[in-house]
């Protein structure tokens, strides 16, 4: 598992600068809803922009590009080959056939369209997924992962009093 240390370190580097952070993912669908469970436990604890883009992204592309952020956090279950609940950080260029995708538009392309009209820096943020049946509760080892997440993403970007 990615060490919340380990976490932080890479994302720390994102503090400072103006960050939109996109949650992707069917709530229905066991694990597939950790991105969407990750913006609802983060809305108005941080100071980035928290979306919730629910499994069709393509109809956020234009609210993203017209807040032209300088870094982009997507958070997607992403079935990468590791223990369930792990957590990693991807570019977009390392997304291969692996991502497990449950949206109309594939993550990557809808990144390419973003970053066709603005310049920002994507980051995927993949959790590992147990199971994405439909109706299955989130596991518990993807819940602690947004627990983990959640807590990290509020370290780094905290609301400025």
């Amino acid at each position: 598992m990615c060490a919340n240390k380990e976490l932080f370190e890479q994302l720390n580097k994102l503090r400072d600068f103006s960050t939109v952070i996109v949650g992707i993912g069917n709530t229905l669908k066991g694990d597939d809803g950790a991105g969407p469970m990750v913006c609802e436990q983060i809305r108005g604890k941080v100071c980035a922009e928290v979306i919730d883009t629910g499994t069709v992204p393509e109809n956020y592309i234009q609210k993203i590009i017209k807040k032209a952020p300088q870094n982009l956090l997507i958070i997607d279950a992403i079935d990468f080959g590791a223990s369930a609940g792990t957590i990693n950080i991807f570019k977009p260029e390392q997304l291969g056939s692996f991502v497990l995708s449950t949206h109309t538009l594939s993550p990557r392309l809808f990144v390419d369209i973003i970053c066709g009209s603005i310049q920002a820096d994507v980051y995927f943020i993949g959790i590992q997924p147990a199971q994405v049946q439909l109706g299955q509760p989130i596991s518990e080892q993807v819940n602690e992962a947004i627990q983990r997440l959640t807590g990290t993403l509020a370290e780094i970007f905290p609301l400025r009093k």
